[in-house]
């Protein structure tokens, strides 16, 4: 397969000169990105002008590997830093993010940056300041977000591998919708800072979406590690050596932790992958959720909404000036009205409700090794799917009228829709727990789907394992560009 290992390999053999790969890659993005909309940025010039001076060197394990960076936090001096606002259009990172000058380190040289939606708040990519991004498996429909213009830039081959992050899903539903390996780290497992140490009290992170488990695997190793400064850390322990070819118990369910509708798409994903867990010996017993979803989401919202006004607060400091509704969308504005009411003894519950959530969540993995869902509900929407009703569009123009409980409903109706579609990624940024969505689905209708297996902090190993297994029983349902290569 031509993953980023693979790629890696022809250039250190120099069957492929670095000049060679990124002047065919220049072309191959001024071909299709047009259509896709995956990278909102895209000047080869400068790259060009270093790969002809670049040398590969063998400590490097992604040496000469282009990456695009998500236009979401992942940093590079002097680079644009929207956040996919109208209101930072023009906006420039003074400094590099940990992450970006991690993935430098190792060999990657940043290319290009990505489309996400306006502060990573949905599940679809579709910002006013870039338009939307599409889902190379069929136009009409979208990668998902907000790692969207990730997801579409490597299940379209332009890149076998690209910078994402992920505080709710945003890793995971788009590997989901495109077809693409979505891993979501332990928190503190990935470099974070210099800016946002805490990235939504640790539910954010840094990774990737990738093709392979070798890529996967290779580039988590590759960067796991944070600076001593970072509030988080993972669990010391090494766990690798225990996994291969190991029974795993595996507990399992298809049921929506907010009590949402689940497609057929979804239980027949499900039921076919148990199917060939059970048939590689692997031991399935079907649970329930350990704890009540309406607080963990409505906890999750306290957090966003909260951390929405912290963020504008300083915003508003930096501009002398004060914000308003024409400032950002609609969406951005209703939570940030809601972050405004939120008084502090609200905010500190929601995150001891996440605490006890992770200990339930730890409690279930004393019992099983992995826990396995959908990662959706259903496949990817259509870009014309309508998400918000014109009531709720109305009420979001007259927020800052509200109290806080008003705010809080207002809030949880805003996301209701995509909240059904995505229900069950959101639990992991919580606890802090790795998880995983796999390519291991087809629909009726050709869309890929993707199934979550999520795991006990530190024990990214079983995510690996089960993984690599499943792939190497050719089980995995990737982007036309990497079959057979």
């Amino acid at each position: 397969m031509k993953d980023a290992l693979y790629w890696i390999e022809k250039f250190k053999k120099k069957e492929i000169s670095l000049l060679e790969y990124y002047t065919e890659l220049d072309k191959k993005v001024k071909e299709r990105n047009p259509e896709l909309n995956a990278l909102v940025e895209w000047t080869l010039d400068e790259q060009l002008e270093k790969i002809k001076a670049y040398s590969i060197t063998e400590d490097q394990p992604f040496a000469g590997m282009p990456i695009p960076l998500k236009m979401l936090g992942q940093e590079k001096a002097g680079w644009k830093s929207t956040f996919g606002s109208r209101l930072l259009s023009e906006h420039r990172a003074s400094r590099t993010s940990n992450f970006t000058s991690r993935l430098e380190s190792v060999g990657f040289v940043p290319v290009g940056q990505t489309n996400s939606p306006e502060f990573g708040f949905k599940n679809i990519t579709d910002p006013l300041l870039y338009g939307p991004a599409r889902n190379p498996w069929n136009l009409a429909h979208s990668p998902g977000g907000s790692s969207g213009g990730a997801a579409a830039a490597v299940a379209s081959g332009l890149f076998p591998i690209a910078g994402a992050s992920d505080g709710g899903g945003s890793i995971r539903i788009p590997a989901s919708f495109c077809g693409l390996i979505g891993l979501k780290p332990t928190r503190g497992a990935m470099p974070s800072g210099p800016n946002g140490w805490r990235g939504w009290q640790g539910a954010a992170i840094d990774f990737a979406v990738t093709v392979s488990m070798r890529d996967t695997e290779a580039l988590f190793y590759a960067l796991r590690g944070n600076h001593k400064a970072s509030p988080y850390h993972p669990p010391r322990e090494e766990w690798q050596e225990h996994t291969n070819n190991k029974t795993l118990k595996i507990a399992y369910l298809s049921a929506s932790p907010v009590g949402t509708p689940v497609s057929i798409e979804a239980e027949l994903a499900l039921k076919q992958t148990i199917a060939e867990l059970s048939r590689l010996g692997h031991e399935l017993t079907e649970v329930t959720w350990p704890f009540d979803g309406r607080e963990m989401i409505e906890s999750y919202y306290v957090m966003n909404g909260a951390e929405t006004s912290a963020m504008f607060s300083g915003m508003q400091q930096g501009m002398s000036r004060k914000l308003t509704a024409n400032d950002m969308e609609l969406l951005s504005w209703g939570l940030y009205q809601y972050g405004e009411s939120i008084p502090v003894k609200r905010y500190i519950h929601a995150l001891n409700v996440w605490d006890a959530i992770a200990l339930r969540m730890e409690n279930l993995f004393s019992e099983y090794d992995l826990l396995l869902t959908p990662t959706a509900a259903d496949s990817a929407p259509k870009i014309n799917q309508e998400f918000q009703s014109d009531e709720i569009r109305t009420a979001l123009h007259h927020s800052e009228n509200l109290n806080e409980a008003e705010l809080a409903q207002l809030v949880y109706d805003m996301f209701e829709k995509g909240l059904a579609l995505t229900p069950y990624t959101q639990l992991a940024n919580l606890t802090g727990q790795p998880a995983i969505s796999l390519p291991l689905h087809l629909t009726q209708s050709g869309l890929p789907f993707g199934l979550q297996f999520i795991a006990s902090k530190g024990r990214e190993d079983l995510l690996f394992a089960i993984g690599k297994q499943l792939e190497s029983q050719q089980l995995f349902k990737l982007p036309d560009f990497y079959k057979n290569t």
